[in-house]
């Protein structure tokens, strides 16, 4: 079954939600504020992406930017960057996109056609 960590207020998780009803994917969405995804959880996705770290934080996002993890990032290791994606949802980069054989972070039409036509 393949589940979309998810931002009701979020624009592109929107789309990425109407995307997946228009081409019938079945999914089952889990609001990334509320219950988002804790560390082991984080570690397994990263490793089953194959992207890097980085990729994984919402540097679009206002906790981001007001907590200049831009500047914070590149110091950082990769536990510590582990605990802090952990901490808060809003830091994760979403929509956030688990098939049974990828993960994509953010919402690209064609990485997400390919993701679910592996199903």
């Amino acid at each position: 079954m393949t589940k979309v960590y998810c931002y009701s207020r979020c624009t592109t998780c929107k789309k990425a939600l109407k995307w997946l009803e228009d081409h019938s994917v079945e999914h089952t969405v889990i609001d990334i504020k509320e219950d988002h995804p804790d560390e082991s959880t984080l570690r397994q996705l990263h490793e089953k992406s194959g992207l890097p770290l980085k990729r994984f934080f919402n540097t679009s996002g206002q906790l981001y930017r007001s907590m200049q993890l831009s500047k914070k990032l590149p110091e950082m290791s990769e536990d510590e960057m582990f605990k802090l994606l952990a901490s808060d949802g809003m830091l994760v980069k979403r929509p956030l996109l688990i098939t049974g054989e990828t993960v994509l972070t953010g919402f690209k039409e064609g990485e997400w056609e390919e993701a679910v036509a592996q199903k």
